[in-house]
């Protein structure tokens, strides 16, 4: 179990939309018309001024940081009346959407998994906004056991976790409302289906860990003083919930004491019921490791790790043999086991060993199952719980695999495979007999032997070889006349392995092509990978992106009239920076969800948790010039032709809070060029990407690929 918290990536790009816009668009609007009838809201301008070692930084749009004011509100008002007036000119955006909608209507079910005695399952039936969790026992027929549909009247309140007890019979379950990182947990008997006891509230960056059917280990904050959705969050606490008692009665386990303070602090318990262990970390990069004997009462906590030097991790337990993925004197990672009464790192035995590729690890069924990442593509060993290997798995083609969990006491256990040209199955896997066969395959209407999906490594600036996975339809001609979308990612060790979705096949059906670079900052080829884009390297990553975007162009697959860079999160300081660093090397830019005020990023909820991949501006004084020197809104020049843009936030993003995509709108309205629109799209009861309900990602889509093409100069859909 991986404790400490990262940015997410990804899926990320599923950040909500908006309301769908039903006027009937002007068939002969051009991108030329739209620029000269574009009226940005205006944006005030304080006199802010902070200083930096000495040097003075202007802040004029330090008001739009107070997400409660009336006047910030009026600002997003009047900013989504101008975007979506935009939007709702151009000819294809409805016929778009209605791609998107036919595309993403179809079936898709989870693994199951077992829990007492029943079997469970999520299954979307297509276009609902959450996915319902359904169960069956024996070969009885399913039913619903839970639909977060039914949770709110507009889909925005989502199920962010579920974990049952021991034997089953109990499940405790987050919902999150609007996109928040704020939680709340709902306690229920699984065959009544009733609730138990009160809802749990002010839950934030939590597992639920269950301690038998007594109760369950969880994590929070102390409420902030101020705004909750960007005040900070700095103590992590971890509390102990005794059913049938009062959440207020909860004792805090760790976290109380100031030797404990920690901005991450997780819990796990094996699945014995045994071991209680505790993750403790001040950034995302590297944790401390406690476990505790939950059969001894009143039994203390044993440090395993004391310093954040290494990121380790719980796999599993055997007996009083806990088994731990780290990469400790290992950036790839390996795999070790030691005594739980004697875990420290100099009695620790290999298991499995570090390679030059790294390791994802998994148990189930008594096994442990290495994932390793080879040039961002899956290879999966299977080894017995002495680290003896068993088998190399036949896996069904390139692509990136995840599962190969469950309780030691499974028969078989499940998989899923996907690639970008290639929905995502799932397989069922039998580990003694090494046996796999097809569980379930979705029926998409996409036919990937139409399809080309290929890896190119290209050079970046310093002369470091990068990979880059190319998807796009097999009758694509190399012309450079391509609308091209290049993604990526480039931090917080985070990989960015293949991954199939409607949407980005719905792009490549329209003649699109889909690049993904896997920059340094993130996690394909280990720690040093990972280190070579922080802090003061970190212009490392936006060299490999425009050096990907380079190769892209000039190998053909397009040109800088047919180029958008797109990133969430982190990934939107990466468009954020190139598009200010090179602003002719891409003709759109889609900053989702960004990072994008360098110098006080940290000062909000938890954002000093990423010092590690950023540095701060307060650290030093070459820090902060590093710093000032890439920050996307210090570094919006007057009178510069940008990227069209559309930066995309919400609301209720209480994790990158959207105050950063606010200035960085502000700045680019006031400074850029008119030759390009720069707008700003902003959800409402909606956060930072998890659960987005099905019909505000369809939206979102539809509008930035009609954003994209239009600005590329498209009066039609290319065909």
């Amino acid at each position: 179990m991986k404790f400490a918290l990262t940015l997410l990536a990804a899926a990320v790009l599923t950040a909500c939309g908006g309301a769908k816009q039903d006027v009937v668009p002007e068939q002969n609007v051009t991108v030329t018309q739209q620029q000269s009838t574009i009226n940005y809201p205006q944006s005030r301008q304080g006199d802010v001024v902070d200083n930096y070692f000495g040097t003075q930084v202007a802040d004029p749009y330090r008001w739009l940081e107070d997400d409660r004011s009336s006047e910030t509100e009026s600002w997003v008002k009047a900013q989504n009346e101008s975007t979506f007036a935009y939007l709702k000119q151009i000819p294809f955006r409805d016929q778009i959407r209605d791609k998107l909608q036919q595309s993403w209507n179809y079936e898709r079910i989870s693994a199951p998994f077992k829990e007492g005695d029943y079997t469970y399952f999520y299954k979307n039936d297509g276009l609902q906004n959450q996915f319902v969790l359904y169960r069956q026992k024996g070969d009885g027929a399913a039913e619903v056991f839970l639909d977060p549909n039914t949770f709110s009247a507009d889909g925005t309140t989502s199920m962010a976790d579920i974990q049952f007890s021991a034997d089953g019979k109990l499940a405790a379950y987050a919902i999150s409302e609007g996109g928040s990182d704020w939680r709340k947990v709902i306690v229920i008997d699984t065959e009544t289906k009733q609730q138990i006891g009160d809802t749990l509230i002010d839950i934030k960056f939590s597992g639920i860990a269950w301690q038998g059917n007594d109760g369950f280990f969880y994590s929070s904050y102390d409420k902030p003083d101020g705004s909750e959705l960007s005040a900070m969050t700095d103590q992590h606490k971890l509390y102990y919930h005794k059913l049938g008692t009062p959440q207020s009665a909860d004792p805090v386990v760790f976290g109380a004491l100031d030797g404990q303070k920690h901005r991450y602090v997780g819990a796990e318990v094996t699945e014995d019921n045994r071991y209680l262990l505790v993750s403790a970390a001040v950034s995302t990069s590297g944790n401390k490791l406690f476990v505790k004997d939950l059969t001894q009462p009143n039994s203390e906590f044993v440090a395993i790790v004391t310093d954040t030097d290494s990121d380790v991790d719980l796999v599993d337990s055997d007996g009083d043999m806990l088994i731990l993925a780290t990469n400790r004197d290992a950036p790839n990672r390996k795999v070790v086991k030691v005594s739980a009464k004697a875990p420290q790192p100099e009695n620790w035995q290999v298991l499995i060993p570090e390679t030059e590729h790294v390791l994802r690890i998994s148990s189930g069924a008594g096994f442990l199952f290495a994932n390793y990442i080879v040039d961002a593509i899956a290879k999966v060993k299977q080894y017995d719980m002495n680290g003896k290997l068993v088998r190399d798995i036949e896996l069904p083609g390139l692509g990136s695999v995840g599962g190969f969990g469950g309780k030691k006491e499974a028969d078989t256990l499940y998989f899923s495979f996907a690639n970008y040209i290639t929905p995502g199955s799932i397989y069922a896997f039998e580990p003694k007999a090494g046996e796999t066969s097809l569980y379930n395959q979705p029926k998409v209407n996409f036919d990937p032997s139409n399809y080309v999906s290929e890896q190119v490594f290209y050079t970046s600036k310093d002369g470091t070889k990068v990979p880059m996975i190319i998807s796009y339809r097999k009758d694509l001609k190399r012309d450079g006349s391509n609308p091209t979308i290049l993604y990526g990612y480039g931090g917080f060790n985070i990989s960015l392995t293949p991954s199939f979705s409607v949407a980005n096949a719905v792009w490549m059906e329209m003649g699109g092509i889909y690049a993904v670079a896997n920059i340094r900052g993130g996690g394909e080829y280990g720690k040093a990978w990972h280190n070579a884009g922080t802090q003061l390297q970190k212009q490392n990553v936006f060299d490999d992106f425009i050096a990907a975007a380079e190769y892209l162009q000039t190998e053909k697959y397009t040109s800088k009239e047919k180029t958008a860079v797109r990133g969430g999160s982190n990934g939107g300081l990466l468009v954020g920076a190139v598009m200010t660093q090179r602003p002719e090397l891409f003709k759109v830019a889609i900053p989702q969800v960004g990072v994008l005020d360098m110098l006080r990023y940290h000062t909000f909820t938890a954002g000093a948790g990423w010092a590690y991949d950023y540095g701060t501006s307060e650290q030093s004084a070459d820090m902060f010039n590093y710093l000032q020197g890439y920050s996307p809104v210090h570094n919006v020049k007057t009178g510069i032709t940008y990227p069209a843009t559309m930066i995309t936030t919400a609301d209720h993003d209480d994790r990158v809070v959207p105050a950063h995509s606010f200035k960085f709108a502000a700045e680019l309205q006031a400074k850029a060029s008119k030759a390009t629109p720069q707008l700003i799209r902003i959800d409402v009861n909606a956060g930072h990407g998890a659960g987005m309900p099905v019909a505000m990602v369809i939206d979102q889509a539809a509008d930035i690929y009609s954003f994209t093409l239009f600005n590329m100069g498209y009066s039609q859909l290319p065909k």
